[in-house]
């Protein structure tokens, strides 16, 4: 790759850009320069035409620690900080990456999940994740509130109670837990391993059908039932006139693999 990372490693492997969070000196802890190059990775996997699917990790004993609190821009010394500039332009601009990426990301979650860096590894969209790793929220013993969409990624699973017990008493949960509750798709130590099958198989199915079952997805979470049926139709109208969907139904007449193009 032509690009310079300072904060990450990216590797791509056949189909796969793998994109892994490279500061295991501070549990991944992340400055507002390595967000932005997580950013920017993920776009540079959605622009290149041999991609079909990223994977997101970390580098050591942690997936990510949230915000690294030695960067000066959260600072706030004398004078107050606007937290809120530093969500509207690193950490959603981030987690909305992840979230509006045309390409399935694959969260292989290593280790510790803690405060913002919660909102990166739920905000992927298939998640595996090593057996007995901690989640956890953090923010109350620093007098903050969630952020970065954790308040509603956890709502919508947990419910109000629960979500409240966790955000206020910071008890982790544990991947295990997050399995059970449907917020992680599999917990085992081939966690990586799986992760890799799941692309293997994503590069197969037909990109457009892939981006636009995702954009679906996301928009029927927010949306009536006949909104989303409404965007449904509407998906499938299009994707009835593509050239994946002519060379699906031929390849399944002729009992042979298809070979997806992406229009």
């Amino acid at each position: 790759m032509s690009e310079n990372w300072n904060d990450l490693k990216y590797l791509v492997d056949k189909n796969t850009a793998i994109i892994t969070i490279n500061r295991p000196q501070v549990y991944n802890a992340l400055t507002r320069d390595a967000k932005l190059e997580i950013i920017q990775a993920i776009r540079t996997a959605n622009r290149d035409e041999n991609i079909k699917a990223i994977i997101l990790t970390g580098e050591g004993k942690a997936f990510s620690s949230g915000q690294d609190l030695n960067d000066r821009t959260v600072q706030a010394g004398e004078n107050s900080v606007d937290l809120g500039h530093t969500l509207e332009t690193e950490w959603n601009p981030l987690v909305n990456a992840i979230r509006d990426s045309k390409k399935i990301v694959i969260g292989a979650v290593n280790g510790v999940a803690a405060g913002a860096g919660l909102s990166v590894a739920l905000a992927c969209d298939l998640i595996t994740s090593k057996p007995n790793v901690k989640f956890v929220s953090g923010f109350t013993a620093i007098g903050l509130a969630p952020d970065a969409g954790s308040t509603f990624t956890f709502l919508n699973a947990l419910g109000y109670q629960k979500t409240l017990e966790f955000f206020l008493f910071n008890t982790p949960l544990f991947s295990e837990d997050l399995n059970t509750a449907g917020m992680i798709n599999y917990v085992g130590d081939d966690y990586l391993e799986k992760a890799k099958e799941w692309s293997t198989s994503i590069s197969s199915m037909a990109p457009l059908s892939l981006e636009l079952i995702k954009k679906n997805l996301k928009l029927a979470m927010d949306s009536s039932y006949s909104e989303s049926m409404t965007n449904e139709t509407s998906t499938q109208r299009f994707l009835g006139n593509s050239k994946d969907y002519q060379e699906g139904l031929k390849s399944f007449f002729e009992k042979r693999k298809p070979e997806f193009k992406g229009e």
